[in-house]
């Protein structure tokens, strides 16, 4: 027999969690789901043959553990000790069941005894006894059980699941094998009841004993390691280590790799507190060769509630590449291929301009006036060129690295499709809808806005290019403009149907341009108020765009003047030409 506080919980497969915590069902993090029913067959007979006790003294009560009573109760009150008796012909209705009148309610076995409780109204027969009907006997019961499971406080669980942990890890092939360094918090092996004492010193020397199934119930297999998209077997654990929080041996990989297999063990009088130890783990697979493509799924998402998982992947050329993955990122290429980069940041491009809804109205604001593959190509070429340029730009680090500048540019962008919206809506009042003239060059300005938003959402996808960075930006571009291609060739031929059959072309411009401008107009005073709480600065404003956007600004005029004069001299010299040839 357990009791509700053993310390003995089994290891508790991870797959499990996902079932709760609480009375002890299969797979919780609860100590109630380890425990007995009761101490024996026998003693849950007894307790249905025998009468049931009197309510308790009041100073036996008070003197009995909280938990205690309320477990006792609950399963008195569920196998009641009211034994039922034939029914006699002395009774006053037909369907009824005599119980044994013991001068007691079957539900003042509660906690705190049958003082202040109600007996259920029943009629009492002539000859002393309680008559309770069939029909409302049960469903009294079931109401008092439910009644005593919502009142009675959840029982402690063994330990709470962490709110935020990091795992940190190496992963490098070396010949036929592949090494794992990983390090994580040792509160995140759940359902790992380790030996303590004092105010929770984690007790070193038992605890040693527990850390092999830990580790490989928890990471070794739940980890996946793929080898040219093949899985790896489950690892071995070629050692383990107990580490304190402040040690730094895991900011590299030679230095983690001499902790963990012939560093200092910690001492086992170490007092620390079991919650910030760490745990250092070394994982071998066994592989076909160092030159394989390798890829991973780290699977220690249910670790925490919110986990980040560093992992640093060593090539057999002792290139680094550095991840940092939140929760569940599915199987992740380590080292990728050129095509596999590309074809990953196309989907990655595509998939973003389909989920911007500002790039979206944006397009839409563009769309509506020019309906006409003549008038569209210019202005989405320049839109296209200028947010590739701000685009690469911030890539390779020329932006501003300010914590202003994210809302600063997302609230530029909302202006900009406000601005757009109010262009159609006078254009259209004014009888000049597909008139407006130089539009390809408010497109390209705004562009460069739109391109600084892109690179907001690339930064944290880089990291999956590899040493083919170039080869991922464009590969990005190419993804967004066949979004944008997609958007357009859909819009198009929609709008024509609007406006051909629903409603008329200037009407339907302006209605739709006041509602994009009516949204914007939000998503604009919203961001500002994100942006006004950060002490802005003419200087630092200044000081922020002379490192970053003017240069580029200044080359991007320049290269645009001299295409500008170069196409004006080209047209001057074409009927010149044309009459010398006359």
């Amino acid at each position: 027999m357990r009791s509700w506080e053993s310390t003995s919980t089994p290891i508790v497969a991870p797959i499990s969690q996902w079932f709760g915590r609480l009375y002890g069902q299969v797979g919780s993090t609860s100590n109630i789901g380890a425990c007995a029913a009761l101490g024996s067959a026998g003693g849950m007979s007894a307790a249905a043959s025998s009468p049931p006790p009197a309510a308790p003294p009041p100073q036996a009560t008070a003197t009995a553990p909280a938990s205690a009573t309320r477990t006792n109760a609950y399963f008195r009150l569920i196998v009641s000790s009211q034994k039922p008796v034939p029914a006699d012909t002395t009774s006053r209705k037909a369907g009824t069941l005599r119980y044994a009148r013991t001068g007691n309610s079957i539900l003042a076995n509660r906690p705190g005894g049958a003082r202040g409780s109600r007996t259920p109204r029943t009629k009492q027969s002539h000859d002393g006894d309680m008559n309770l009907p069939t029909r409302h006997g049960p469903w009294i019961v079931a109401a008092a059980a439910v009644a005593f499971m919502l009142a009675a406080p959840a029982i402690p669980v063994a330990h709470d699941i962490p709110t935020d942990v990091t795992v940190r890890a190496f992963v490098k092939p070396e010949g036929d094998r592949l090494r794992m360094l990983i390090r994580v918090p040792l509160e995140a092996m759940l359902d790992v009841n380790f030996p303590l004492y004092g105010p929770g010193y984690l007790d070193i020397e038992p605890a040693r004993e527990l850390l092999p199934d830990a580790a490989m119930l928890w990471l070794g297999q739940e980890i996946e390691i793929y080898e040219d998209g093949n899985r790896l077997a489950e690892p071995t654990i070629e050692a383990i280590r107990l580490s304190i929080p402040s040690d730094r041996s895991f900011d590299e990989y030679d230095s983690a790799l001499e902790h963990v297999t012939s560093g200092p063990r910690l001492p086992p009088t170490t007092q620390i507190i079991w919650r910030q130890a760490m745990l250092d783990v070394l994982l071998d697979y066994d592989t076909v060769s160092d030159q394989s493509s390798f890829a991973i799924r780290p699977g220690v998402e249910r670790l925490g509630l919110r986990v980040i998982s560093v992992i640093r992947f060593i090539t057999p050329t002792g290139a680094e590449r550095a991840f940092e993955l939140r929760g569940d990122p599915g199987v992740v290429t380590l080292d990728p291929r050129w095509h596999q980069a590309a074809w990953r940041f196309v989907v990655s491009g595509f998939d973003h301009i389909l989920d911007g809804t500002d790039h979206l109205l944006f397009l839409l604001c563009l769309v509506v006036p020019f309906r006409r593959l003549r008038a569209l190509v210019p202005i989405v070429t320049g839109f296209t060129v200028a947010h590739s340029v701000t685009l690469i730009a911030s890539a390779y680090d020329m932006a501003p690295d300010t914590l202003w500048f994210p809302p600063a540019v997302e609230t530029l962008i909302a202006l900009s499709i406000l601005y757009m919206a109010f262009e159609n809506i006078v254009a259209a009042d004014a009888g000049q809808v597909g008139r407006i003239r130089r539009r390809w060059v408010v497109a390209f300005g705004f562009g460069l806005i739109h391109g600084f938003g892109f690179s907001f959402a690339l930064r944290e996808t880089l990291q999956f290019a590899g040493s083919h960075l170039l080869t991922s930006l464009l590969s990005f571009n190419i993804g967004v403009e066949l979004g944008q291609l997609l958007v357009i060739a859909l819009a198009v031929p929609i709008l024509e149907l609007l406006f051909r059959f629903v409603i008329s072309e200037r009407m339907g411009t302006i209605l739709i341009s006041v509602l994009v401008a009516h949204t914007s107009w939000h998503w604009m005073a919203d961001r500002y108020e994100t942006l006004s709480q950060y002490p802005l600065t003419w200087g630092a404003v200044l000081s922020a765009l002379l490192v970053g956007i003017i240069p580029w600004l200044i080359a991007i005029m320049l290269a645009a003047t001299i295409a500008w004069y170069g196409l004006r001299f080209a047209r001057r010299q074409r009927p010149a030409g044309e009459a010398a040839a006359e």
